[in-house]
């Protein structure tokens, strides 16, 4: 057991363990730089990178221009630069902007297990914090570290959980996450840190209503959950008091949202592992612009087509096998997941997205494009594809998918992705991930301009470059 670890009941001799915020908070601030293993320093860096590249991409639709003129609109000044925009906001307002950026296309990466889009806050969280204090781009890039340690632990505990009652957890941890982050880069102490998190759980939210609609909320739970972390960890700088029990307690975070299916929650994993296990290493970087739970449905149907050469003309039927536990996201409701109304609802959609992988061999940012998604060679193959639930699915371990077609001539054709391509044990490479990133950025920079951002932030961890002078490269 190492020095973060607690048993969440009682020690030797009878005496209450720590809460659980005063652990994490322990870890977040006394974290030492050198002692985060070099590949796990690394791949931080390099998923990075990958937000950074998909912020730049995000600039280029309406949804992102209407968040900076609502947020502009507030006119409370400020000098922190926005990634690939041409605008200047305070240090909370650009680290809630450049967040809905990092995630605005569904195309950053997810942390399987705590079902957590970390890097989308933990990064602007991290650089914009470190450019507003005068911190380096190393320090960014531990504080970035501390704050996925933190949130994807909070979601693993609930165990798929705060899906099934309509919450978003990428909302709910990366609140926690952040706090730590900031209350590092704030120079709090962990008592102090503590007390961040007990705010942080007022604050700390997210609905699943925008499968509904295709609604933009979902883009700001990042942002939010940024703004929420810097707001607790300034005031709890200032001596505001949290509580202390804010993951565990009567109304803490599960109990409060879980209600009854609390009681299954893995509350010790918030803590396990803390200094040893580097989560930041298993995080799964997206080969595909939608919701990672679709990911290997998609897969499925795309090797499908390509290995026996079929058509939509010799399809009867495609059937899809999801996880439980996804079907609420990318399943439901049927009629509405067939024929998607906007390019989100198609980024939620399991049978759109099957059907445009078989047809086109995977799904580009360009097939979410709204004339895209009314292509009635798609649509008509939707139509014709359903989804079962798969009882043996590794799920939440991994995101699988199996397709099976049902051909005209009267075959039956299956295949399955047992591990979704880009989970932990599945990784996609440095070179792949460097890859996308050029192809995302230069969908608004030059190659050359790309370049340079790419190099600049592949020395984050190495180079004394300040965090503010790295912020300056990215505007726009």
């Amino acid at each position: 057991m190492n020095q973060f670890s607690t048993d969440l009941g009682t020690e030797a001799g009878g005496a209450v363990s720590r809460p659980l915020s005063q652990v994490l908070a322990d870890f977040a601030i006394g974290l030492d730089h050198d002692a985060v293993p070099e590949a796990a320093r690394q791949r931080a860096v390099l998923l990075m990178l990958d937000a950074i590249g998909i912020a730049f991409a995000c600039t280029r639709y309406d949804f992102a221009h209407r968040m900076l003129s609502g947020m502009a609109s507030l006119d409370a000044g400020g000098d922190m630069p926005v990634i690939g925009m041409a605008a200047r906001l305070p240090w909370r307002d650009a680290l809630v902007m450049n967040a809905y950026l990092a995630h605005g296309l569904d195309f950053d990466d997810t942390h399987v297990e705590g079902v957590v889009h970390a890097t989308a806050a933990a990064m602007p969280t991290a650089l914009v914090t470190a450019a507003w204090r005068g911190r380096s781009g190393r320090d960014a890039v531990t504080a970035y570290i501390a704050s996925v340690e933190t949130a994807v632990r909070v979601g693993a505990a609930a165990k798929g959980g705060f899906h099934q009652v309509g919450f978003h957890p990428t909302g709910l941890a990366n609140a926690f996450g952040a706090t730590l982050a900031a209350a590092r880069l704030l120079d709090l102490t962990a008592e102090q840190a503590a007390h961040a998190q007990g705010i942080a759980l007022s604050t700390a939210g997210g609905s699943l209503e925008f499968l509904n609609d295709g609604a933009w909320t979902k883009r700001m739970h990042p942002g939010w959950a940024g703004m929420s972390g810097a707001t607790a960890a300034a005031l709890a700088k200032q001596g505001f008091q949290g509580p202390a029990l804010a993951y565990e307690g009567r109304f803490g975070l599960y109990n409060m949202l879980l209600q009854n299916a609390a009681a299954s929650c893995d509350l010790p994993r918030l803590t396990e592992g803390l200094g040893e296990v580097w989560e930041v290493a298993k995080v799964a970087v997206k080969p595909l612009p939608a919701c990672h739970f679709a990911h290997a449905s998609a897969d499925a149907a795309a090797i499908l087509a390509q290995q026996h050469g079929l058509t939509a003309d010799d399809v009867e039927s495609l059937e899809l096998a999801v996880p439980e536990g996804v079907v609420k996201v990318i399943c439901e409701p049927q009629a509405q997941k067939r024929r998607p109304a906007n390019p989100y609802e198609a980024q939620f959609s399991v049978h759109y997205l099957s059907a445009n992988a078989f047809l086109k061999g995977g799904v580009s940012l360009r097939d979410l494009e709204p004339d895209a998604i009314r292509d009635p060679a798609v649509l008509a193959l939707a139509d014709r594809t359903s989804y079962r639930v798969d009882p043996d699915s590794p799920f939440p371990k991994y995101f699988s998918g199996e397709a099976r077609i049902v051909t005209k001539d009267g075959r039956t054709l299956t295949h399955r992705e047992e591990m979704n391509r880009g989970c932990a044990d599945r990784p996609l490479s440095a070179e792949d991930i460097v890859a996308k990133f050029m192809s995302n950025a230069t969908m608004t920079l030059s190659p050359a301009r790309a370049a340079e951002v790419r190099d600049a932030v592949l020395m984050m961890d190495e180079a004394d470059l300040p965090a503010e002078d790295l912020l300056e490269l990215l505007a726009g």
